[in-house]
């Protein structure tokens, strides 16, 4: 597969060719193995970890199953037990094997792009961005086949452990880095597309109480700042960039940053600065400060 590429609509001239991510796009079908000897690892290094990890991961003979596993205790209580979760849980897994490549896709995207990951055991278990991320994969699944109250129950019982809201009606691509994920919303209609990076307190809504396609629509290798507000059924076209503390409410073109509240495009609406790095990889949140502010310390 080629390497990615954005294009301006104007002069059609390729971003720099993203080779460190070629493996992302490919993901590596011994990832799980890998996981499993990062889990010895860290029983090698903390021995009092030695149960956790082994029932964790090492006792599982397969991704799926850990990832039912863990989900099924994260979200269990007194009304809605474990046993009955990783049942409903591994089943769907097993059925829809395009959410465990995301699953993978999602593993490389963090470990790719954030510093305080350490090891891809240390993502599947502690990372609640990637866990909501995961569950909400389950919960769409289950409503699209119509059992829209059981994915409801999920996306509540995701909301109170991991602090994230995601509407399962929400349509997530692959290759998704939710960093730190506290305070994260994602509306019923809204779109995520592959590659795609969100941090804290991002919230992608709508902008009142009318039904139908309301919620932004994400392109490929977006970059969403946190405390970011994007409302509405506008579209973050592929390769934009979206400054902290933002509130978008207009489509942002593809490879250009807005930033302020209300949001706008650096370098002018005419003639808007395009980037030449996919920003969801670079996680650059500071570079466009000189071309918008002479704000300064």
């Amino acid at each position: 597969m080629p390497p990615t590429s954005l294009h301006s609509s104007k002069t059609q001239t390729p971003s720099p060719k993203f080779d460190d991510y070629l493996n992302f796009r490919n993901p590596n079908p011994n990832l799980w193995l890998r996981i499993k000897d990062e889990a010895r690892a860290v029983i090698a290094h903390e021995p009092i970890l030695s149960n956790y990890y082994s029932t964790s991961i090492l006792s599982h003979d397969s991704m799926e199953s850990a990832l039912a596993n863990h989900i099924s205790i994260k979200l269990s209580d007194s009304t809605l037990p474990f046993a009955t979760l990783y049942d409903l849980f591994s089943a769907v897994l097993r059925d829809d094997q395009d959410i465990l490549h995301a699953v993978c896709y999602d593993l490389l995207a963090v470990k790719e792009r954030d510093p305080a990951c350490i090891a891809y055991v240390h993502c599947f278990l502690n990372f609640k961005g990637f866990l909501a991320c995961q569950a909400h994969r389950i919960g769409h699944n289950l409503w699209n086949k119509g059992r829209k109250i059981l994915a409801l129950l999920i996306q509540s019982r995701v909301s109170e452990v991991f602090a994230v809201d995601i509407h399962p009606g929400a349509r997530i691509g692959r290759g998704i880095l939710l960093d730190h994920a506290t305070g994260v919303v994602i509306g019923e209609t809204a779109v995520i597309g592959d590659d795609v990076s969100i941090l804290h307190n991002v919230t992608l809504g709508g902008t009142g109480k009318a039904c139908g396609d309301r919620h932004p629509k994400i392109g490929d290798g977006v970059l969403i700042g946190a405390g970011t507000c994007v409302l509405g059924n506008v579209r973050i076209e592929d390769g934009a960039k979206i400054g902290a503390g933002s509130v978008v409410l207009k489509r942002v073109p593809a490879r250009t940053t807005a930033v302020g509240n209300p949001a706008r495009l650096v370098g002018g609406k005419e003639n808007p600065i395009k980037m030449d790095k996919m920003p969801s990889f670079t996680m650059d949140q500071t570079s466009h400060i000189s071309d918008w502010s002479d704000y300064v310390i």
